[in-house]
């Protein structure tokens, strides 16, 4: 006879390696809401790139599925004939999709609407968010190698130091391309009150950008949304404010709080912490707000066709009835999302280091399980 249904996930999980007590999982039936496995479902532990689900629920909750984000030219002094007399503001607010080509397209705007020369200087504005380049929490190595700096104004994520800096050197030379004439150099500052918007480009939707986030659980633009809901909800552009609405939006849900400590945007940070049952609070918020699932759904990835899941659970009963969220560190192997529309699942299995192929591959296995009933 065939094993009852929660032994054969606790057996999956049994071969993960991971001690008993830092491994956390839950499994909730969606058409019944009962409880199908629970293992130290409110256990605080590192959920790696599981973070995103937190930050992918709050953004397209605060912000919208339809938020776009604005790159701007403003003018600082007046327009004499075809002549900017005074300085050029590029400022920006935390695009992750910027590239050269949305400088290109702000300077031909300027041209066609007639402008020719600038007398002053050509400024970057960064400061809709701090200047912290990383996250708190994180190791050394990932600046850089995990994500590139982060700044509300950067060019095709840049590596620079000082991406500000490059991207208003970037798009001084896109002015003089497009035959604007510039006399004064570059430098950063703040736009000034009463500055004068001249020229604007616009970031895909939100739900462009967490499906992009998601699929493959790009660090980068995870740490540009906190620190926009930061911005823009509590008006600080800071990752600690980000992450405060972040718990805001799940208590606002009444996800369980217990656990939970959001650091960062991107599960990088040593410091996050999450629990399965709050994970599974997040998956069944989100697809219960018909103005965030279809969002939130399309980001995850998909067992054996796509993202962060392509190349794994390629064989039924798996194959694409999966759909979850990975995450994996030294410290955190993690695997949280739905089977087949029925279940709605979390795993959070932790190591120093968690042994994450064996980890990996329990996990497979107790998806394929769920997605067998």
């Amino acid at each position: 006879p065939t094993a009852p249904l929660a032994q054969r996930l606790a057996a999956a999980l049994a071969t993960s390696g991971v001690e008993w007590s830092r491994s956390g999982a839950l499994v909730v039936d969606l058409r019944s809401h009962r409880t199908i496995y629970a293992q130290n479902a409110w256990v605080s532990l590192v959920p790696a790139s599981n973070e995103k689900l937190a930050v992918s629920y709050a953004a397209l909750t605060a912000l919208g599925p339809s938020y776009r984000i604005e790159t701007s030219v403003l003018g600082d002094g007046r327009l004499v004939d075809s002549v900017w007399r005074g300085d050029l503001v590029l400022r920006g607010r935390g695009d992750p999709t910027l590239e050269a080509a949305d400088l290109t397209d702000l300077a031909a705007q300027l041209r066609e609407a007639g402008l020719a020369a600038v007398t002053g200087a050509i400024v970057g504005d960064e400061s809709f968010f701090d200047g912290r380049r990383t996250a708190y929490g994180w190791k050394p190595q990932f600046y850089l190698n995990e994500s590139p700096p982060i700044s509300a104004l950067s060019v095709g994520r840049s590596g620079s130091r000082e991406p500000a800096l490059a991207a208003t050197i970037a798009f001084r030379k896109a002015l003089r391309k497009a035959g604007v004439r510039v006399h004064g150099g570059v430098r950063l500052g703040r736009t000034p009150a009463g500055a004068w918007p001249l020229a604007s480009v616009l970031s895909p939707s939100l739900r462009d950008l967490v499906h992009a986030m998601g699929t493959e659980s790009d660090n980068y633009t995870a740490e540009l949304l906190i620190k926009e809901l930061g911005a823009v909800v509590a008006r600080r552009g800071t990752t600690p404010a980000g992450a405060a609405v972040v718990t805001g939006v799940l208590r606002a849900a009444r996800i369980p709080l217990r656990g939970v400590r959001i650091v960062d945007g991107s599960g990088l940070s040593r410091l996050d912490r999450l629990t399965a049952g709050a994970i599974v609070g997040v998956l069944q918020a989100a697809l219960a707000d018909p103005l965030v699932a279809p969002s939130f759904l399309a980001a995850l990835p998909v067992a054996g066709r796509s993202g962060t899941l392509e190349g794994r659970m390629r064989a039924p009963p798996a194959r694409g009835r999966v759909a979850a969220k990975t995450g994996t560190t030294s410290l955190a192997s993690a695997l949280s999302g739905f089977v087949a529309g029925r279940f709605a699942f979390s795993i959070l299995q932790n190591g120093n280091p968690v042994p994450r192929w064996s980890a990996r591959a329990s996990q497979d296995r107790f998806a394929a399980i769920l997605a067998s009933q």
